[in-house]
């Protein structure tokens, strides 16, 4: 059977996946078939294989983790058994995105200006990083992987990050702008890497220590609630996202092709990961009801 996942691995990596994670599961399951002298999948065995996890979400990644195996390589040798989709009943469930209101951005970014020291690069560091994560929609990680080459008078280039793709993001003049305002203060530190945000060090940052920023700023936004729990950076994107959809243009086709830009822009692999932000607002989801009202009834939407 490992012979048969290296060959799965291969072509699936061609494609640009890095999937570490898949062949460690892989080979824990080829591991325990093993010891069952069984040589092709079988359904009951990763059953039982995955049941040997805690929780129902980490069964359910292995189990499903296998069946793909199984559903590639059932093509090359019939013997492999084809395993039942969602055979534990998982559904993921997702956290209810907090969606930041302008003030609620600027208010951060003000926040951000008055970071100590004053005179040091921190605070227009994470004043053009909030800003661009803002205006752009960008992955916290992209951010922070960016390189001064990145910067092309054509937008950013964001390279190969989640899901192994290079895009292009354009910039609106507000965000060349404030870029450029950044990059004329960073001049000033005579710092040589490369990376665009930079620590006061000159050194690139770090999420875990852009977690700690972002948390203290919103506890000085006042947008932590009593029991600690405050928005998350990544929402900025969920916010991008949102706004962008609730500017849609009217008309079905239109609407389409707006969603597909959107995904793009996004750097999403599969647009079912766009339309989630759908359900992100009340807004969104009367517009949604209204529209599916009008086509019930035999109207155009």
């Amino acid at each position: 059977m490992i012979n048969a996942i290296e060959t799965y691995l291969s072509v699936r990596r061609t494609a640009g996946y890095s999937l570490s994670n898949t062949e460690y599961r892989l080979r824990s399951f080829a591991d325990f078939a093993a010891n069952r002298r069984e040589t092709h999948v079988r359904t009951a065995t990763a059953i039982n294989w995955a049941s040997e996890t805690v929780s129902l979400a980490q069964r359910h990644t292995r189990y499903e983790t296998v069946r793909l195996f199984a559903e590639y390589i059932h093509l090359e040798d019939g013997q492999h058994e084809l395993l039942p989709a969602n055979y534990f009943g998982y559904r993921k469930t997702r956290r209810v995105p907090h969606i930041y209101s302008s003030s609620e951005i600027q208010l951060l970014v003000l926040m951000a200006s008055q970071l100590k020291p004053l005179d040091s690069l921190t605070p227009p560091t994470y004043v053009a990083l909030i800003s661009l994560l803002a205006a752009t929609g960008l992955r916290i990680s992209e951010a922070l992987g960016l390189v001064m080459s990145d910067i092309t008078p054509n937008g950013l280039l964001i390279r190969k990050t989640k899901f192994q793709k290079t895009r292009l993001v354009p910039l609106h003049p507000t965000s060349v702008a404030g870029l450029r305002s950044y990059l004329s203060r960073r001049q000033t530190t005579n710092c040589i890497d490369e990376h665009l945000f930079l620590s006061n060090k000159g050194r690139p940052l770090r999420y875990s220590e852009v977690y700690l920023v972002f948390r203290n700023l919103l506890k000085s936004a006042n947008l932590v609630s009593s029991r600690g729990r405050g928005p998350r950076i990544h929402e900025l994107r969920h916010t991008f996202a949102v706004r962008a959809l609730e500017s849609s243009p009217s008309g079905r086709k239109r609407i389409g092709q707006h969603m597909l830009a959107l995904a793009t822009y996004l750097g999403h692999v599969n647009i079912k990961a766009t339309y989630w932000y759908l359900e992100s607002t009340p807004e969104l989801m009367r517009d949604i009801a209204a529209i599916s009202e009008i086509f019930i009834c035999g109207g155009q939407p």
